[in-house]
């Protein structure tokens, strides 16, 4: 059993942990078990983070999500598979990823696509397949990526006929 005084300091140290970024619960309490602590004192520490707002997994969520998404360029199904790992609910999953606009998402792929694709008008079948092994690995959607490059392709035509 951990004395009262080491509670506190290692409160404190888990608050400061905290306070550098945003962090998750599962986060934390891999955290807490490298320092050592006792599974009752993990989660009594956890209980207290969280009811001082020191852990919102809502908030993280969002975060995480935003930041994956504006400086990564991943898509919603790689965030998805991130926010699971770190066990966050189904519905702060949701909430974060509605966080993203339509408009935002299809934008993002689109500029993914036309940079890998170099600008060239005319792909071959297996370059327009690695350019949608690429995109389906930054985590978007099958059926959204064929669909934008149909568009692409329909521009490319569109231009050259000017």
């Amino acid at each position: 059993m951990m004395p009262e005084g080491n509670y506190k300091i290692i409160l404190l140290k888990a608050q400061k942990f905290c306070t550098y970024q945003e962090r998750s619960q599962q986060e934390m309490r891999h955290k807490l078990f490298e320092w050592k602590t006792t599974p009752q004192y993990t989660e009594s520490i956890i209980a207290d983070l969280v009811s001082h707002d020191f852990i919102n997994e809502e908030r993280f969520a969002i975060q995480l999500a935003g930041g994956k998404f504006r400086i990564k360029n991943w898509g919603k199904i790689k965030i998805t598979k991130a926010l699971k790992q770190h066990q966050i609910s189904d519905y702060c999953i949701r909430k974060s990823l509605s966080k993203i606009t339509n408009h935002e998402y299809r934008k993002c792929l689109h500029n993914i696509l036309i940079k890998k694709s170099s600008g060239k008008l005319n792909l071959s079948p297996l370059e327009l397949n690695k350019l949608v092994r690429f995109a389906y690995s930054k985590g978007f959607e099958t059926e959204l990526i064929w669909e934008l490059l149909k568009e692409i392709q329909k521009e490319n035509k569109s231009n050259c006929k000017k």
